[in-house]
């Protein structure tokens, strides 16, 4: 409760848009079917997750300001642990939404399908692992999620979860990663993709330190598709030298 944000990264043409305010537990309220950080919230409107957002961008201060409507197509009641003792926990709870972006600031419209899911855990993300990655992507049938990376005692972990249009989710062996070129900060980044195939990153959509967010072309569980992707290495998170950075991409209020 001490240390809480609403995290709004926008991408597009003249669109770019980061903030990513934190704030104290005077600046939260929680009540069921709403939660409240400062200016922004979560709230539930029937079968709706509706998103306000009212915020200051940075390190470019532009106001941020819309609201994003989520809408589950299907719903995931699985939860699956990351680590053999269960002190990190993913869970999908939305593996795929119809999504209605609306901002006035700035100006931006948009609609698609899109995901939400759902971590926690017991202690700090970097005491429990090396790195990971990430990667989400839909298909002519549902959607492919993949999760793999290194505990912090270097044993690798890997997860593969198919989810179908009626709702049903079902794990895969997830094939071997496949590096891909790394970014300006030289962030590894790698992709699950079939035997035989060959990814490729279209975009480049974040890139820090210690994480990469990009949008990936490959092939998995003998299907294309184009995946969300995200790099994460919590090595590199916890040097003095990004520490120090984090205020300025994440600052304080009140």
């Amino acid at each position: 409760m001490a240390h809480c944000a609403i995290n709004v990264a926008l991408y597009g043409p003249g669109a770019r848009r980061w903030a990513m305010t934190e704030r104290g537990a005077a600046a939260v309220e929680r009540a069921p079917g709403l939660f409240r950080v400062g200016p922004s919230a979560l709230e539930e409107r029937g079968e709706d997750l509706i998103i306000r957002v009212s915020e200051r961008g940075m390190p470019i201060p532009k106001a941020v300001r819309g609201e994003i409507r989520l809408r589950p197509e299907a719903r995931g009641d699985t939860s699956y642990l990351l680590n053999p003792h269960g002190e990190h926990i993913w869970r999908p709870l939305a593996p795929r939404c119809h999504v209605e972006l609306a901002f006035e600031a700035p100006a931006l419209r948009w609609q698609g399908t899109g995901y939400l899911d759902h971590n926690r855990g017991s202690m700090p993300l970097e005491a429990g692992f090396i790195d990971w990655t990430w990667c989400r992507g839909d298909t002519e049938t549902g959607s492919l999620v993949g999760y793999s990376g290194r505990h912090q005692d270097g044993t690798p972990f890997s997860l593969g979860l198919a989810q179908d249009a009626d709702g049903t989710a079902h794990r895969f062996p997830l094939p071997a990663n496949q590096k891909l070129p790394g970014t300006f900060w030289r962030v590894p980044r790698a992709v699950p993709a079939d035997a035989g195939t060959r990814p490729e990153v279209q975009a480049t959509l974040e890139d820090t330190p210690f994480y990469s967010r990009s949008v990936i072309r490959t092939q998995l569980a003998g299907q294309s598709v184009t995946m969300m992707h995200e790099s994460l290495s919590l090595t590199r998170f916890t040097h003095p030298v990004v520490q120090a950075m984090l205020p300025f991409r994440m600052p304080r209020r009140g």
